[in-house]
């Protein structure tokens, strides 16, 4: 059965579809930071409004929509190793909306499964996110490496991404979880959230940005939910709730969190240049079968070919989750992003959120399970779009 997902690029988010607000025809709804406002400092006297410079949303400012196809497992990403007519098969896909936040850390778990192999040459299938920072970490541990793909930066899925701190967005149906599955996560997350610190300020286009998640109702503590978040709180920095007269935005809460911010096309062009400075090289090439996987002269493959190991490597499991970001010119004085469900009529399956770049204002976007289809949908493009015309034309 197909299933929607709100989101966009590589960053789906579960939205909450109660309506909580209704102005002008737009319903509002808003979101907690990590599910359950984790951190959220209480309310007393009323501050002094934040004042924040209004997006100039406008469909006189679109300058393109990108449609990219996450790989979606629901039992969550495969980091393991396996055999293929003697060499060290590793497996390193299937990380759903998560893979720019989950890669370094799948990746360095990768590579510590690859030091089994005596032999120091590597090959590895893929050169989005998953690919490059898989290279990087075996360069580090001294392998040799050549990457074989069918298409670089910028024409892969991860160039397609929102790319924000967003480590469990899309990435595995609950019932479907393990506790080895859940340790493997937490792992690859407290990983990946010390390397992409670690890339602040060094040209790699990775900086920290406010997040206002907008809501009409108080969120809950996390003492008031059942369900156990799938990562630690320290994982995140914690989260400001602003009451009413203190943001501008229209609705009675924002809550706000300082969090990652990843720019494709900065990165992902950066994470080339490194691979190629340590040795590596870049092969153009698509893999009809194992076979001629096998036949590879290097005795180390990892897989990171997301959507493409579904066909090559017979997962079954792997499936499309369509996501579509349009874009904005740029507007420079915009340092902030923002989140929550703003829902106008006959778009209840499309999610709401704005982050901006150096190459434009993204708003996001769709999530939708099983979907095969590049070309942009242009209901949702419309809903999305006029949602946040709405949105910062009401900013205070």
């Amino acid at each position: 059965m197909k299933k929607d997902r709100a989101g966009a690029g590589g960053a789906s988010l579960f939205m909450d579809r109660r309506a909580l607000l209704a102005r002008g025809g737009l319903v509002l709804a808003g979101l907690a930071l990590g599910g359950c406002a984790p951190g959220v400092s209480s309310i007393s006297a009323v501050r002094p409004r934040r004042r924040l410079a209004p997006v100039r949303a406008g469909w006189d400012r679109v300058i393109r929509t990108t449609v990219g196809l996450r790989p979606y497992r629901p039992s969550g990403f495969v980091v393991r190793a396996d055999k293929l007519d003697g060499k060290t098969l590793v497996h390193d896909y299937g990380h759903g909306g998560s893979g720019m936040s989950l890669s370094w850390g799948t990746a360095a778990l990768a590579a510590e499964l690859a030091l089994s192999q005596p032999e120091r040459r590597a090959a590895v299938i893929g050169c989005g996110v998953a690919g490059l920072t898989a290279t990087r970490e075996l360069q580090r541990r001294g392998f040799d490496v050549t990457i074989y793909a069918m298409s670089v930066p910028p024409d892969t899925t991860s160039n397609m991404s929102l790319a924000a701190w967003t480590p469990t967005s899309g990435l595995v149906d609950d019932e479907r979880r393990t506790p080895a599955w859940d340790a493997q996560l937490r792992r690859a997350a407290e990983i990946s959230y010390t390397r992409l610190q670690l890339l602040v300020g060094r040209g790699y286009g990775v900086s920290w940005l406010e997040r206002y998640a907008l809501r009409d109702s108080r969120p809950r503590a996390r003492s008031e939910v059942d369900e156990e978040p799938l990562l630690p709180a320290h994982l995140n920095t914690g989260a400001e709730l602003l009451g009413p007269g203190e943001h501008p935005f229209p609705t009675s809460y924002a809550s706000v969190r300082t969090q990652i911010r990843i720019e494709p096309s900065i990165y992902l062009d950066a994470l080339v240049r490194d691979v190629h400075d340590f040795g590596g090289r870049v092969v153009i090439r698509r893999f009809r079968d194992l076979r001629e996987v096998a036949a590879l002269a290097e005795p180390v493959v990892v897989n990171c070919a997301g959507l493409g190991a579904g066909a090559l490597f017979g997962d079954l499991e792997l499936t499309p989750v369509k996501g579509q970001l349009t874009v904005l010119a740029p507007q420079p004085e915009v340092d902030y992003g923002t989140f929550g469900a703003l829902t106008p009529s006959g778009a209840d399956d499309v999610g709401f959120h704005m982050q901006p770049r150096a190459d434009g204002i993204v708003l996001g976007g769709t999530s939708r399970e099983g979907e095969w289809s590049l070309e942009p949908d242009e209901a949702a493009r419309r809903a999305i779009v006029d949602a946040h015309i709405e949105l910062f034309r009401a900013m205070g």
